[in-house]
């Protein structure tokens, strides 16, 4: 239907600004366009792949939004081990919150699945970090207070066992 006109080289950096700035206005499909503009020139730019990374993240609450797998699919592209392990443990973190607010049947069950994860992830990514970057304690602590403030709990084990004659 229509081609897609391809951005130059040079608008990159002027092209990432505005990711940033319409991830920022809540306009994450706007972001998540751009980032696949910069994509087109330049495969391996780390910062359009972060901020393409996140603005995926951003529709988890969307119907009809990109997916946990979209996301994933992200994070083997990712040059450094810490930001694959603190990625990757964003992305559950955030898939969390969105089932808290779906409000489903076994929702915050799935949340405190996604959530372990997610600080799972985190403690990966703490051990790479430098002292003066500890980010991925900012945000192990912000899930352990997510599964306290709404009193996630494990899914209770399945012990029906259905009566036979």
């Amino acid at each position: 239907m229509f081609e897609l006109k391809l951005l130059p080289q040079e608008a990159i950096p002027h092209a990432i600004e505005r990711a940033e700035h319409y991830r920022l206005l809540n306009e994450p499909r706007v972001a998540e366009s751009i980032c696949q503009d910069i994509l087109d020139v330049d495969v391996v730019h780390e910062k359009a792949l972060i901020i393409l990374l996140l603005a995926i993240t951003d529709q988890f609450s969307d119907s009809g939004g990109s997916t946990a797998k979209d996301a994933l699919e992200i994070i083997p592209r990712l040059e450094d081990e810490h930001d694959r392990n603190y990625y990757t443990g964003i992305i559950y973190e955030r898939q969390a919150k969105s089932r808290i607010e779906q409000q489903l049947p076994d929702a915050r069950y799935d949340a405190y699945d996604l959530m372990i994860s997610a600080m799972q992830w985190f403690e990966k990514s703490q051990a790479l970090e430098s002292t003066d970057n500890q980010d991925a304690i900012l945000r192990w602590n912000s899930c352990a207070r997510t599964i306290k403030e709404y009193k996630l709990k494990a899914r209770p084990d399945d012990d029906f066992q259905p009566y036979l004659e």
